[in-house]
């Protein structure tokens, strides 16, 4: 389950570099932090799968009931990964479309 959710976290913040276009070089540092925080990966895997993202079709959807089914009752956990899903997106130029996506998985997140 714990590598489920490594993978599911991980698609979360991937997303938000992979739908405004960052420069994912310039966010990897930040992204593979992030990652050994929460998951004690080191660099080189994270960044590995952060490329590997880039590139990947995914089931965004799919990935937060995962993290939902995991954290339904650690709302801690929650407001946690939303502090870092911020922290991606305040890393670079902030969009209208940043908000959106962070209110609709924000919702999404807390609707257990």
């Amino acid at each position: 389950m714990e590598k489920k959710i490594k993978e599911s976290v991980g698609t979360l913040l991937a997303h938000i570099i992979k739908i405004d276009n960052r420069d994912v070089k310039k966010e990897a540092p930040l992204f593979c932090e992030i990652m050994g925080q929460n998951f004690e990966c080191n660099s080189d895997e994270a960044e590995t799968f952060l490329y590997a993202m880039m590139n990947k079709d995914y089931d965004l959807d799919k990935h937060i009931e995962i993290i939902n089914d995991a954290l339904c009752d650690d709302k801690l956990s929650k407001f946690h990964l939303l502090e870092q899903l911020n922290h991606i997106i305040y890393s670079d130029t902030i969009s209208e479309e940043d908000y959106k996506v962070f209110e609709d998985i924000k919702e999404r997140l807390f609707a257990c």
